[in-house]
Parts: C-alpha cells; structure tokens; sequence
C-alpha cells in the first residue's frame, strides 16, 4: 500500500516522504496513529503541490544566500577593540562581536552560531572568516581588526 508519510520515523523516512508498507501496517499502525496519511488521488495532488512549492522557496532561499554572499564578501568588516603593545587585544574578538559589527555597518542580520570562529581574535590585524549562509554556501569574509 501507498502511502505519505505526516511524521518523521526512523525506520521508514522522513515527513513527506511517498513509501509502500504492507497493508496490515499501515491500515492498523500508522494511518491510525495519524504517522502516515493513504496516498489517494486527492492525496498525492495536494503532496505534489506541496513538494513543488517546498522546491521553489528552496530555490528562493538558496538565492538569496548566494546574493547575501555576494554582497559579504566583496565588504570588509571593520571592528575596534582595546589593545596592548605588540597588537594583543585585552578581551577577545567573538563570533556574537562579528555578528553584531555587520548588522551595524550592514543592515545584515547574521546568526553568531554560522560564523565559523577556530578560536576567537586576540590580536589585530585582518582575518579570513566563514560563515556558513546555506547547506554548500559558504562567504569568506575579511575582518579587520584595530586597536584603540
């Protein structure tokens, strides 16, 4: 028997998927327990229909990650923090810092958790930063960092 799946399960996919399972399962499980829907004719257009809806925000996100990246990179963040003789800052430069600086200069609303820090900035000078915008889009930004 066809059917949709309206709930994750870890032994047969994930929400939204189109699988068969045996009739017995499926009329006594999971349709019952509303994890799978019957794949009827009214059923698998409103699916199809949502499926090719689901594609085109995709695609929509997807590209305004890639002009988001665009726009990143061709600018330069510039950040002041206190500093020491020899160019070693008194704090440490984070990814919160980072993201609060674009959203300062750039109108751009950045997640402190995609900003892809090894180790937070102790010293001045410019730095190569990821932040990862998509799933396989990622920007590489400069930041440079001054000392007062």
């Amino acid at each position: 028997m066809k059917i949709i799946l309206i709930k994750d399960h870890k032994d047969l996919g994930k929400s939204g998927d189109l699988i068969n399972a045996k009739d017995g399962y499926a009329r006594n499980f999971l349709i019952p327990m509303k994890i799978a829907i019957e794949a009827t004719k009214e059923n698998l257009a409103k699916w199809q229909e949502e499926k090719r809806i689901e594609e085109e925000n995709e695609k929509e996100n997807r590209k305004q990650a890639l002009e988001l990246k665009k726009r990143l990179e061709s600018k330069k963040i510039l950040i002041t923090a206190k500093a020491g003789d020899g160019g070693k800052l008194f704090g440490a430069i984070t990814s919160k810092d980072i993201a609060d600086q674009i959203k300062k200069q750039y109108n751009v609303q950045i997640d402190k958790k995609k900003i892809d820090l090894a180790e937070n900035i102790k010293s001045i000078g410019l730095k190569n930063i990821e932040i990862k915008l998509y799933p396989k889009i990622v920007a590489n930004i400069k930041v440079e960092v001054d000392g007062e």
